[in-house]
């Protein structure tokens, strides 16, 4: 038999929340080279949004090896001779990737000067829309090899932040958001309409309470309908965003409670887009999964159209709507040239959106050893600002760990791991139940 062409890649993944987690994964699988049979280890960052088991087993990515690491450990982690990985993406937020980015340097310059000059393909990059703090964002990730924008229009606006501060901008690399799929949208019986929750869009409970009234009214206006509300999170657990009011707290204040037709629902968005005919939200990059399979999408108009909300991205989509419109039996009809700049590629082009990042992984791994790391921020740069990004995570301005840094080089105690489990659970009370109470009596 003829000797297999199949080349084996070694991947990580270093994630901070469950969605992170859910696009590094998914990104790792779709821009391996397609000749290549890949290995995935996945590294979660200790911290407020460290995803719980049930959180994990919801997202449904698998890999081969997952645990729990703090900073200063992924990066020795990283540095060891025997961690060849081909691949790293980094799914964090802007300044966790900054972190790293300077922190993986100084760790491969310290193996450089021992002999070895290898080092991974860096990867990062959004997990969906990019609708506020985008040259901040996009600066905190400058420096890896590839930053993928999910859009034609995402790729665009990131090279125009780069060029314009005078940084290279070739990493930009124009891929699609990688959990989209699904069968294409079929009529269901009965007719289900499911309200996208999100854990900080709006985020007063005033705001809350008025768009759970009104799935509640749209309801009971529509009994031959079944409605749901898809949520994020049970209370207590947290995504890459804080929710401050759970909808299922909100919830329990209806009056006469909620309607029989209208319940709510965790598990895998997907397998929900599966039963959905109107997929409604504020902003949810939900949106542009169920705009993939061609299910008929609204994003909500209610609350205004506000940077705030992210639902300005949305100009220009014809899915922009109000609860009374919809009440009234209104069906949206996207733009398909909208569309098309959103990488959503419901025309079928899906199959071909990570050609060019494959393309240029594949080119770099056989181009010999990568050049060091050269974020654009440096302390030369950016002397006021640099330090503190690097100090939340235990680096110094040169990327090295601070003396004192949180370590993790063996499985913490049993009184370690209470204590710590206390100290989320307070956390997690605190963002939940306090703070809004403090809010309150701040505004009276």
């Amino acid at each position: 038999m003829p000797a297999s062409t199949t080349k084996s890649l070694r991947a990580a993944v270093l994630a901070d929340s469950d969605t992170r987690w859910k696009w590094g994964a998914l990104t790792a699988n779709r821009i391996a080279p397609a000749d290549s049979d890949i290995t995935l280890d996945g590294y979660l960052l200790r911290g407020r949004a460290t995803p719980t088991a049930r959180q994990l087993d919801e997202v449904g990515v698998r890999a081969d090896s997952l645990r729990e690491v703090t900073a200063v450990e992924f990066l020795r982690e990283m540095a060891r001779e025997d961690a060849a990985y081909d691949v790293l993406v980094l799914s964090l937020v802007g300044g966790g990737v900054q972190a790293m980015l300077h922190g993986l340097s100084h760790q491969w310059r310290e193996r450089a000067a021992t002999g070895s000059a290898k080092r991974p393909v860096v990867v990062t990059g959004y997990v969906g829309v990019v609708y506020e703090k985008l040259a901040d964002g996009l600066l905190l990730r400058h420096g890896a090899d590839l930053v993928l924008a999910n859009s034609r229009q995402d790729a665009e606006r990131f090279r125009a932040v780069y060029e314009g501060v005078g940084a290279d901008a070739s990493s930009v690399t124009e891929v699609a958001l990688p959990f989209l799929g699904g069968a294409p949208y079929e009529k269901h019986d009965p007719y289900t309409v499911v309200f996208a929750a999100q854990p900080s869009v709006p985020e007063s409970r005033k705001d809350r309470t008025y768009l759970l009234n009104r799935l509640v009214q749209h309801a009971r206006l529509h009994p031959e309908r079944e409605v749901l509300l898809k949520l994020r999170s049970r209370p207590g657990e947290h995504t890459t965003h804080i929710e401050e009011q759970p909808y299922q707290r909100l919830a329990e204040r209806i009056p006469g409670g909620l309607p029989a037709n209208l319940r709510l629902v965790y598990g895998h968005m997907g397998e929900v887009l599966d039963r959905t005919d109107l997929l409604v939200t504020v902003s949810s990059t939900a949106a542009l999964e169920s705009l993939h399979r061609r299910i008929p999408t609204v994003v909500l108009t209610d609350l205004g159209v506000r940077e705030s909300l992210g639902n300005h991205h949305f100009v220009g989509s014809g899915c922009l709507a109000s609860w009374d419109r919809l009440d009234d039996g209104h069906v949206p009809v996207p733009d398909e040239r909208w569309v098309a700049r959103q990488g959503v590629a419901a025309d079928g082009a899906y199959g071909t959106a990570f050609d060019a990042a494959r393309a240029r992984i594949a080119g770099l791994l056989a181009g010999g050893p990568l050049p060091a790391l050269a974020p654009y921020y440096t302390p030369a740069t950016a002397p006021g600002y640099l330090p503190g990004i690097l100090a939340r995570h235990h680096l110094a301005p040169d990327g090295s760990p601070l003396p004192g840094a949180p370590d993790a080089d063996r499985e913490p105690g049993a009184v370690r791991q209470i204590v710590r489990r206390a100290a989320r659970g307070a956390y997690r009370h605190g963002v939940q139940r306090v703070a809004p109470v403090i809010r309150r009596m701040g505004e009276l």
